[in-house]
């Protein structure tokens, strides 16, 4: 669980405030609590491997594989899904989307593949990159792990490791900020604006 949650007063377009629900030193305990959990339950897959969804569930699977490695005294391969052109609104996006490139430069089948993501909300963008797993190869199982769960799912989607659960009210928003993007380490829940304030 998280500790204490910072309340910054902060006005950004219809978000009223933003409480900082995740600092840095919380996030390096949850994310050392997720890799506890994957090696306890997956650490003698044969063929393991970690599959971040961009931009920040790639991040959050390279620090995986680095505490895993640390913990079961071996190497895991790593791999980055775009999910862009996999997504069910594609053709609602605007008429040049950008797309990212997918890198994984391993064979998927038959493997015990970790899916990072940063974020499980509705489980579109877990079912989209589900079916670009698909097009690359058959894992012999796919595991889900998140680093925030905010509820509100649209999908038969359930996270096998979750780091932290976070209640967002209809209309708020979670942000993960991470270091190698963001410059720093904080999970931060945008609350939306109260009619008429």
């Amino acid at each position: 669980m998280a500790g204490p949650a910072t309340i910054v007063h902060e006005v950004r377009g219809d978000m009223a405030e933003v409480e900082k629900a995740i600092d840095a030193e919380v996030l390096t305990t949850v994310l050392a609590r997720m890799a506890d959990e994957i090696s306890a339950r997956f650490g003698n897959a044969p063929d393991l491997a970690l599959v971040g969804i961009k931009q920040r569930g790639d991040l959050l699977a390279q620090r995986l594989s680095t505490l895993l490695a640390t913990r079961l005294g071996r190497a895991f391969p790593v791999g980055s899904l775009d999910i862009t052109l996999y997504r069910d609104d594609f053709e609602s996006l605007s008429e040049q989307p950008v797309v990212g490139q997918t890198d994984i430069d391993f064979a998927i089948a038959g493997r015990t593949v970790i899916l990072v993501d940063d974020v499980l909300f509705t489980g579109r963008t877990v079912r989209a990159a589900l079916d670009e797993l698909a097009d690359l190869g058959r894992p012999a199982r796919v595991v889900l792990a998140v680093l925030i769960d905010r509820g509100g799912r649209e999908l038969p989607i359930t996270a096998d490791v979750v780091g932290h659960t976070l209640a967002v009210e209809p209309g708020g928003q979670v942000q993960v900020l991470l270091g190698e993007l963001d410059g720093r380490d904080a999970v931060l829940l945008h609350r939306p604006r109260e009619a008429g304030a």
